[in-house]
């Protein structure tokens, strides 16, 4: 009804809004206007979403859309950081340095090649002269599936990059700051509150969580003969595209469907800038932020 809209629903030759999964919601467009699968198109600003659809439909065009990472690189460079921003899509990385008041180095990588993995510490390295903080922040998750029905591919995918890609950031880290003077600096994990308690249905997702956990310790204890500190921060909730689907209704322990509440995720910037603003004398070992009301305490 907006007047600026050019598209109107008479325009549409098939219209479906409702709690339908998107997948059947395809189908059912495919067969009311007579197409096959492999002539549809699906976009979706979720990418569980996303991933649903092109594992239960993968005839079906699936247009990746890129994630907005800059929320804490932002926040850190508000702060004085000088940034490295490091992803999979350049264009994404390009559009955050971009916008950013100030200099952000853009740098495309896999962070499950430990070649490329390298390559970012060393141009990071060459670029900025020292490195004094690394926040591993890459992972990815799959959409709610049972256990029974967890296929071997998606939770290697998943500890491919939650596990095996924090493991190579830390360690390039790691090796650049013992050996640059003065030597030292920071790394800080982005765990989850699934690195306390599972979620229903997320089984890849919650053991590299807890693996990160064991990460954390074990920078800290190894870190301290060389001045650096390692810190974990466990985030509940922060709105994004990747908690949409949270804040409309997620799976419960007791099985049904409720809506979560969500927090700001500037206040989790903010968190991580306090985390890296500490002297080296100073650390947040491990640090919970979530949304006030989520059901994490007491038993739901």
């Amino acid at each position: 009804s907006h007047p600026d809209m050019v598209l109107r629903l008479d325009d549409i030759a098939v219209f479906r809004a409702d709690w339908t999964n998107k997948a059947d919601n395809i189908q059912d467009v495919a067969e009311t206007l007579s197409i096959g699968l492999d002539s549809m198109v699906f976009v979706d600003d979720n990418p569980a979403e996303r991933d649903l659809v092109r594992r239960a439909l993968p005839m079906v065009e699936v247009i990746e859309l890129p994630e907005d990472p800059a929320y804490f690189v932002e926040a850190l460079a508000r702060a004085g950081w000088r940034v490295v921003v490091a992803g999979r899509r350049l264009a994404a990385l390009e559009s955050v340095r971009a916008t950013a008041a100030q200099e952000i180095l853009a740098v495309p990588v896999d962070v499950t090649d430990e070649a490329s993995v390298a390559a970012l510490f060393e141009q990071t390295a060459s670029h900025f002269g020292r490195i004094d903080l690394l926040f591993n922040n890459a992972g990815i998750g799959t959409p709610s599936t049972a256990l029974t029905d967890f296929s071997l591919a998606d939770f290697s995918a998943v500890m491919a990059v939650n596990v095996t890609g924090a493991f190579l950031c830390a360690r390039e880290a790691f090796r650049h700051m013992a050996a640059q003077r003065p030597r030292g600096g920071r790394i800080i994990n982005n765990g989850s509150l699934s690195a306390q308690v599972p979620r229903p249905g997320a089984i890849a997702y919650t053991a590299s969580k807890h693996a990160i956990t064991g990460l954390t310790r074990t920078l800290s204890l190894e870190g301290r003969a060389h001045d650096i500190a390692c810190g974990q921060i466990d985030i509940g909730n922060a709105a994004t595209e990747l908690t949409a689907a949270i804040a409309a209704g997620s799976p419960q322990a007791d099985g049904h469907i409720a809506p979560e509440p969500t927090m700001d995720v500037e206040q989790v910037a903010a968190t991580v800038v306090h985390m890296a603003g500490l002297p080296l004398q100073a650390n947040i070992q491990f640090l919970t932020v979530m949304a006030t009301k989520m059901p994490f305490i007491g038993r739901g």
